[in-house]
């Protein structure tokens, strides 16, 4: 797939800070003191499973402790290596920054394969790792946050969490050791769905502006938009299933593991989801185009590409002939450096995975809140909320017995307008707010230097000049 000269993902988050900084007047050494990786931890634990001893190597890396505590997934996947995890670990960094949720970077990953093992082995090997971790302060409700990544999920993040309150039994805030835990376990509403729904609130706000969607050669609004999605999996599934259903967009082609399905007219997002549930993939879906290599779907023509499964699956190889206009970053470093300047000499507008996915952490950053805080969001002020609607409900009500047919109230009015916001509804108010503002700085930017060719660029630049800020205020 990649060409000799095809930069491995470190080295695409490398090439892109440093295209960034080079725009910058940082000092030398606070340059160097943002780009390196503060320090990584790689552990080698044994477990036995299946009547013998089996080894496993994980990694937790902290990219920058600017601010603390330090932000970032844990990721079961073969293709773990300290590279990539020191990679995912600056991202991190700048996109906490970027969405100002109050976190250093950091990324942790076990290199296994989860469907290989029962549950309970997986858990026995979550605990374990777990432990390794938090007996040197690297799972720690003030200074290490894990939460879930590429295969892991609720179930192990409440592994992880019962870990930590074994062994810090005193410790009042342990929930919050680690987010994207179930409802039941310290979690919150809306995490789940957090970074498909912040994907969606991304494309919302781009379609905002006249003049970005301009930029990218469209013209109109989200409905009706051919969409591409690489990668079923929690992100891509919520993403494409809330455009589908709330937005109008058309899901022509859905690329997965093994295969990929294609339809003019539209794939029904949720049916698919359940064909896969099911049957382990795509290849027998009854309607559609069905190809084993589901890549070259990448190249299919659309109006917006959703890569949100693995990096660097848009590359050298085939970044000219992907044709669609704008492309979202859903997952991680999906487009490679080389890729990357290909896409702009081409005209291709990317909304970056920085900001694009960011949607995770931010919905995060509300869980670890919520837990030390020891209430729930809308918990002291919904009611008081809904009885301050009620008198407005009631004027209106006197109002419309006075004037009798000549005016009356929107059917259904009463019942939404009494209903005080719950978490759920405050957590993507939070989400949206933040995924609006975080593009606005970065258009700004965009559009204001001459020497800013993309959205990319300007999300460096803002990321950046935040974590040096930071470093600044505390006297370095």
């Amino acid at each position: 797939m990649n060409s000799a000269k095809e930069p491995s993902f470190r080295e695409s988050v490398d090439l892109m800070f440093n295209r960034a900084v080079a725009l910058m007047e940082l000092p030398p050494g606070l340059e160097e003191k943002i780009r390196v990786c503060n320090a990584t931890y790689t552990v080698r634990f044994g477990v036995r499973l299946r009547g013998k001893m089996h080894t496993f190597t994980g990694y937790r890396s902290v990219h920058s402790e600017h601010m603390e505590p330090v932000k970032g997934g844990i990721r079961y996947s073969l293709g773990v290596n300290q590279d990539e995890v020191e990679a995912l670990a600056a991202l991190m960094t700048y996109k906490c920054a970027l969405v100002e949720a109050p976190f250093g970077g950091s990324k942790g990953g076990l290199c296994i394969d989860p469907r290989e093992w029962e549950e309970d082995e997986l858990e026995r090997i979550t605990r374990r790792f777990a432990y390794e971790l938090i007996k040197r302060d690297l799972i720690n409700p003030s200074q290490n946050v894990p939460a879930p990544d590429m295969g892991t999920g609720e179930r192990e993040m409440a592994w992880i969490a019962d870990q930590y309150k074994r062994m810090n039994t005193v410790d009042i805030n342990g929930r919050a050791c680690v987010t994207g835990k179930p409802i039941s376990g310290g979690g919150i509403q809306g995490r789940t769905e957090a970074t498909g729904r912040g994907v969606q609130y991304a494309l919302q706000e781009f379609f905002r502006h006249p003049e970005d969607i301009k930029a990218s050669g469209m013209s109109g609004t989200l409905d009706g938009k051919r969409v591409i999605v690489q990668g079923l999996g929690n992100v891509g599934y919520h993403a494409a299933k809330f455009l589908q259903e709330e937005d109008g967009c058309k899901v022509i082609a859905i690329i997965e593991r093994d295969g990929g399905l294609y339809d003019p007219n539209g794939l029904n997002v949720e049916e698919v989801r359940n064909w896969i549930a099911s049957h382990g993939g795509v290849d027998g879906y009854p309607t559609g185009k069905y190809i084993r290599d589901g890549s070259k779907y990448l190249e299919e023509e659309c109006d917006i590409l959703i890569p949100a499964a693995m990096e660097g699956v848009i590359n050298m190889s085939n970044a000219e002939n992907v044709k669609a206009p704008l492309i979202i970053e859903a997952a991680n470093g999906p487009v490679t450096a080389g890729a990357d300047e290909i896409l702009r000499k081409k005209g291709t507008v990317i909304i970056p995975d920085m900001y694009a996915n960011a949607g995770g952490v931010t919905v995060s950053y509300f869980e670890w809140v919520k837990n030390l805080s020891h209430i729930r969001f809308g918990r002291l002020g919904r009611r008081q909320e809904e009885a301050r609607h009620q008198l407005i409900v009631d004027e209106l009500n006197a109002l419309d017995s006075h004037l009798g047919d000549a005016w009356t109230m929107t059917p259904d009015f009463k019942q939404k307008y009494l209903r005080g916001a719950g978490e759920l509804e405050l957590v993507r108010s939070g989400l949206d707010d933040t995924m609006r503002a975080a593009y606005q700085s970065m258009r700004e930017i965009w559009h204001s230097r001459d020497d800013v060719e993309d959205l990319r660029t300007a999300a460096y630049l803002v990321s950046i000049g935040k974590v040096a800020d930071s470093y600044r205020a505390l006297g370095l």
